[in-house]
C-alpha cells in the first residue's frame, strides 16, 4: 500500500483522514508540530521535515493556520520535490478566489503554488465545516446578546464526509482542481445560529449587524458558497444533534 503523509494529521479533518486511510490499509504518517515522531513546524522546516517525507509517495495537505500558509506550503513543496513525492493533495475553501478576505486570500497563494510546483497535484475545496460553526457559535453565545452579520448565508459541511473524498482522491493520481465540495443546505446565518441555541437549550438575544467592506461584501453575495454543488448528506442540524451534549447547556 502507498505511504501516505497527512499534514495537520491531528486536526478536526487531519484526524478523520487519518483514520480513514488507515482503515484503508495504508501506511500513514502524521506531522503536527507536536506529533511524534513527526514533530514539525512547516513554517520552519529542516531536516525533521525531510525525515518525515523520506519514501513517502502522496502528501495530503490540512495543516492551515491564520499565518504563515504560504511560509509552511513552500517549505513542504520545497521538501516534497527533494524526496521525489508523486503526489501533493490540498484542502481549500470555497470562494477563496471570490472573497478579498485575508486568510482566503492566503488559501488562494498556497493554491497557485502547489499548482507551480512541479509535482502532481490536486486541490478541493469545500465550504465551511459545521464544527467551524459550531466554535464559532459557542463563542458568540458567551453574552447574553448573540451579534451575527447581516444578510449573510452559510452552506455547513460534515468533516467526516470532507475527509472521506480526500481520502478518495489521496489513493487516486493527481486530478488539478476537482468539483468543489458544498454542504446540503444554504441557511442564513441567522437561522444556523438559532438552531444552535434550540439544540443547546440557550437563551440569546440574537441581533443581526450590517458590516462594511469588500470582503462582507462578498459574503453576504455569496462568493463563499457553492449551491450547485451542494453534494454533502450531513445537515447542521444533525450534526448538532449528535453534539449538543457537549455544547453545554446555560
Amino acid at each position: 500500500m502507498t505511504t501516505i503523509l497527512v499534514t495537520g494529521g491531528t486536526g478536526t479533518l487531519g484526524r478523520l483522514v487519518t483514520e480513514r486511510l488507515r482503515t484503508d490499509g495504508h501506511e500513514v504518517r502524521v506531522l503536527s508540530r507536536h506529533s511524534r515522531p513527526y514533530a514539525v513546524d512547516l513554517r520552519e522546516g529542516g531536516s525533521a521535515l525531510d525525515t518525515a517525507l523520506a519514501g513517502v509517495e502522496t502528501v495530503v495537505h490540512c495543516a492551515t493556520s491564520p499565518r504563515g500558509d504560504e511560509r509552511a506550503a513552500a517549505n513542504l513543496i520545497a521538501a516534497a520535490r527533494r524526496a521525489g513525492v508523486a503526489h501533493l493533495v490540498y484542502i481549500s475553501i470555497v470562494g477563496v478566489d471570490r472573497v478579498p478576505f485575508g486568510y482566503y486570500k492566503s488559501k488562494l497563494a498556497v493554491e497557485r503554488l502547489i499548482e507551480e510546483s512541479g509535482l502532481g497535484w490536486t486541490v478541493l475545496r469545500t465550504t465551511q465545516f459545521h464544527d467551524l460553526l459550531l466554535t464559532v457559535f459557542r463563542s458568540l453565545a458567551k453574552v447574553p446578546v448573540l451579534l451575527l452579520p447581516a444578510r449573510v448565508k452559510d452552506q455547513p459541511v460534515d468533516a467526516a464526509e470532507v475527509a472521506e473524498r480526500l481520502a478518495e482522491l489521496a489513493r487516486g493520481g493527481p486530478a488539478g482542481r476537482v468539483a468543489d465540495m458544498g454542504g446540503p443546505e444554504v441557511r442564513t446565518f441567522e437561522s444556523l445560529a438559532r438552531a444552535y441555541l434550540q439544540a443547546t437549550g440557550r437563551r440569546r438575544a440574537v441581533v443581526k449587524v450590517p458590516l462594511r467592506g469588500a470582503a462582507y461584501r462578498a459574503f453576504r453575495g455569496g462568493g463563499h458558497l457553492a449551491p450547485e454543488r451542494a453534494v454533502g448528506k450531513r445537515t447542521f442540524d444533525e450534526f448538532l444533534a449528535e453534539r449538543s451534549g457537549g455544547a453545554g447547556r446555560r
